[in-house]
């Protein structure tokens, strides 16, 4: 009698994922996810995503951030990854190192660090070279 019926929505991968973590609501740990997340109350850790991340107004993040974009209008105290576009808004406070591909920001942001246009890894080779060519000047 069920032997000819099939489920579609097993199988079937959700193609939106949106995670939200509310004003009011603190998260300590690392979180990582394979769909957006909007961050309107507090993170204590490392965020993980390959998707976008959103820091609204009241939201803080005191960790790490490494994501494929972000738009920031809250606080984030740690270092931030964005393969793509890193947007903060003139409310944002960002206290870490940036590394992305590309960056705007808003008059009246504040941000304290220092910013590496392109990915990560590609700074870490200049610096192996600067060291050879250093060492090779001694």
């Amino acid at each position: 009698m069920f032997q000819g019926k099939t489920n579609q929505s097993q199988g079937t991968p959700n193609t939106f994922i949106s995670n939200r973590i509310n004003h009011g609501t603190i998260v300590e740990g690392t979180i990582e996810s394979d769909g957006d997340i909007r961050v309107e109350g507090v993170i204590r850790g490392t965020m993980r995503t390959s998707a976008k991340v959103a820091v609204g107004p009241t939201g803080l993040i005191e960790g790490d951030v490494h994501c494929k974009s972000a738009d920031v209008e809250g606080r984030i105290t740690g270092d931030l990854e964005v393969a793509e576009v890193l947007t903060l808004k003139s409310t944002a406070i960002v206290e870490g190192n940036i590394y992305t591909a590309k960056i705007v920001i808003e008059n009246g942001a504040h941000f304290d660090g220092i910013c590496n246009m392109g990915a990560k890894e590609k700074e870490t080779k200049v610096h192996h070279g600067q060291k050879q060519l250093e060492e090779a000047a001694i």
